[in-house]
């Protein structure tokens, strides 16, 4: 295991936004705050396998994660629009 400091303060850091987007969508109703849970929680298990050693072997599903956290936050900016 790789005990990078940067990577144990990402895995948290995505970890907190990905409940509090839960909590928040729970509470409000909010398909903005669902989205961006769901993104950072992808974010989240890629940093994860980072911390864990297993990027190096799981590279293509880890780009698969990334690009799907990503086209869901641009989804979540770009829905803002229609408001």
């Amino acid at each position: 295991m790789a005990f990078d400091p940067i990577t144990i303060i990402n895995v948290i850091l995505t970890v907190v936004i990905f409940i509090l987007g839960i909590a928040l969508y729970g509470m409000k109703k909010n398909t903005m705050a669902l989205y961006i849970g769901i993104a950072f929680g992808l974010f989240a298990i890629s940093h994860l396998a980072t911390l864990l050693d297993l990027a190096s072997s799981l590279t293509m599903p880890l780009i698969v994660i990334r690009t799907l956290a990503y086209l869901v936050v641009i989804f979540a900016l770009l829905s803002l629009r229609k408001k």
